[in-house]
């Protein structure tokens, strides 16, 4: 039995596998009549001392991160998907995606933009197919 979808969620972290997976959402999406979800997370947990340096810096990434995905929202809507959300959230990717109020299907890539992370703590995508409580899509 096929699912059918009314809110998928894609994890954006700006990496070419993220933009790999906002590509299948959208297809996805038109598959279902779905709204989407363009969920970006600052990871402020890897930022270690840098706060201390300039208390700004997690306003400041979230600036150009909110510019970026109005234009991928735009991208979206002119792909002929009515509803698109953003959400821009600070803390860890690993816990934020897997607690996704109201969403059914979430999209990420395979990889993100660093494998050092991956190499030391294990991927965010792992810990997504792990732990979240709705239904996964990993893209390559």
């Amino acid at each position: 039995m096929i699912k059918h979808y009314q809110k998928i969620a894609v994890a954006i972290d700006f990496s070419k596998q993220s933009m790999k997976a906002l590509d299948r959402a959208i297809l996805v999406a038109k598959d279902n009549d779905a709204t989407v979800q363009l969920i970006n997370v600052i990871d402020t947990e890897s930022f270690g001392s840098i706060a201390a340096y300039d208390l700004n810096y997690a306003e400041q990434l979230k600036e150009e991160s909110m510019t970026k995905m109005d234009q991928l929202k735009n991208q979206v809507a002119a792909a002929g998907i009515p509803v698109v959300e953003v959400v821009i959230k600070e803390g860890s990717p690993k816990e934020i995606l897997t607690e996704l109020p109201g969403v059914e299907l979430l999209i990420c890539g395979a990889t993100g933009n660093t494998n050092l992370e991956k190499m030391l703590i294990g991927s965010v995508a792992e810990k997504i197919v792990r732990s979240a409580t709705c239904d996964i899509q990993l893209v390559r």
